[in-house]
């Protein structure tokens, strides 16, 4: 095993609001006739904006500087739970034609109907993958879609006479924290079912959940252990017989396209994550979509407006019931466009090959992580492979040298690798880690990550001390204990840190 020698670029220069000097341009504007006069006295400020005067060179230079020191998304990523993918550069460049980026949201249908065509065919795509009726792209993010169907049910049960009647809404405790956070929010009762010995919760405990209180169940599968649940359509059974939903939250839904549909499962409504599994840009690349889908029956609750085919072109409809939205508009549609272009180059059996190339790729790394000493995995006893992540536990490593699960992400960044994703709170694993290479990672890049941790854990052994300090070759070190979010410790703005240094 040989090590890549690494260290972060650290450039030692001021904030760009402290960089420049009086008179300092980049570019000069001719002066327009009238100048400040044809802008509307209230319009008007009162006194020049505040802002730094620099050269272009200056301001070229500052941010090829910042963006040299970002410390992450940019090395070997395995970022579980939310299959953080390689964005085609296609899609970014055919979002940002003027077709789209240029769209204004209330233009008439008939100046967009290409992209019309497009989020038409990324519903059809979706109603193929999840046997679903029909699709809404208004949701911005995967909590936005769970809170849809939180709305959706409430208003669904109102519709039948039930909707003081329907307020529980079951769960369980490894199911993605939006599902019962957004039922809480939208004012139903949660109900969170404990996992049993198989690393999913027994039916006799969903049997027990299950009332004529019952609204929807509201799960993922498989979860972010990578555990399936194979009992799954029977849940779906247990809960509709008592007259409730059944929605399947799909955020990971990597390791199982074109294997199952969730109307089959029985699954009344489903959500997708584009900038997770079809390929679009999340975080700071995003904005976010949770494509949200729905059976025929729940289609006039569903959020408009609906991008609907009318013989050769398309149109813009609203449901025939006032469901409550979610975001303005249709949604962001320069994302589903990148999906759309994302899912008709890889096909069908693009799709199907990803999701095997995932689980793969996951168990590949499961049977080398666990020879790694001091890392265990979720639920160890139990048999059988894991999808396209599983949950790693640095417990034992943690009891035995002090070093925790995040001393050993700090110490990778040495190393030129991405931080690996912990677990949702509450960390039902100690000291977890969940990798995820998805299908787009070579086999060396997932070896050479192995490899990295492998190094990390050895240390730990040896040098705990080395680990806990880390990082030490990155940009920043550790930065000290304390709550960030105090406005006695740190500014979110220039303007407010010049307020209290004045203070001070």
């Amino acid at each position: 095993m040989t090590l890549r020698r690494y260290h972060a670029p650290v450039w030692d220069e001021p904030i760009i609001m402290e960089m420049g000097a009086p008179g300092r341009r980049g570019q000069h504007f001719p002066r327009v006739e009238g100048g400040a006069s044809r802008v509307p006295a209230a319009l008007r400020r009162a006194n020049p904006p505040a802002l730094p005067e620099n050269s272009e060179p200056d301001v070229l230079r500052h941010y090829l500087r910042l963006s040299q020191e970002t410390m992450g998304m940019i090395g070997i990523s395995l970022f579980g739970t939310c299959t953080m993918k390689y964005n085609p550069r296609r899609g970014e460049q055919s979002a940002m034609r003027r077709e789209i980026a240029g769209v204004h949201p209330a233009q008439h249908p008939d100046t967009i109907q290409g992209l019309l065509a497009a989020v038409h065919g990324m519903e059809e795509a979706l109603r193929a993958l999840s046997g679903m009726d029909g699709f809404t792209f208004q949701p911005a993010g995967g909590a936005d879609a769970a809170y849809t169907q939180a709305c959706i049910t409430r208003a669904w049960h109102a519709s039948r006479g039930e909707a003081g009647q329907r307020t529980e809404i079951i769960t369980s405790i490894q199911s993605h924290p939006c599902n019962p956070a957004t039922a809480a929010t939208a004012g139903f009762d949660v109900i969170t079912l404990p996992l049993g010995p198989n690393g999913y919760p027994e039916l006799d405990a969903l049997r027990a959940a299950v009332s004529s209180k019952t609204a929807a169940l509201m799960i993922n599968n498989p979860d972010d252990m990578g555990v399936y649940n194979p009992e799954i359509d029977e849940w779906v059974r247990i809960v509709k017989a008592a007259g409730g939903l059944a929605f399947y939250d799909h955020a990971n839904f990597n390791g199982v396209m074109t294997k199952i549909r969730a109307r089959d499962l029985g699954f009344d409504a489903c959500m997708f994550m584009l900038h997770k599994t079809f390929g679009v840009s999340k975080g700071g690349g995003g904005p976010a979509v949770g494509a949200y889908g729905c059976s025929a029956e729940l289609l006039p609750f569903l959020p408009g407006p609906r991008v609907v085919r009318a013989e050769d072109r398309f149109t813009l409809e609203d449901g025939s019931v006032d469901a409550p939205k979610v975001r303005e508009y249709l949604g962001n549609l320069h994302q589903v466009f990148k999906a759309y272009a994302w899912v008709r180059a890889m096909g069908v059996e693009g799709l199907s090959e990803a999701s095997d190339m995932s689980v793969l790729l996951n168990n590949y790394m499961e049977k080398r992580l666990l020879e790694v000493r001091g890392v265990t995995r979720s639920h160890p006893d139990m048999p059988g492979w894991r999808l396209e992540m599983t949950r790693f536990s640095m417990e034992k490593l943690f009891e035995e040298t002090g070093v925790s699960a995040l001393d050993v992400q700090n110490r990778m960044g040495d190393f030129g690798i991405d931080a690996f994703w912990l677990s949702h709170e509450p960390w039902i694993v100690p000291q977890p880690f969940t990798p995820e290479a998805g299908e787009m990672w070579s086999r060396e890049d997932v070896d050479y990550w192995i490899d990295v941790l492998a190094h990390v854990v050895d240390e730990a052994y040896r040098d705990p001390e080395m680990v806990k300090t880390g990082p030490h070759n990155q940009v920043v070190k550790p930065l000290a204990p304390r709550n960030l979010d105090d406005p006695a410790i740190g500014s979110t703005t220039w303007a407010a840190h010049q307020r209290k240094n004045a203070r001070a």
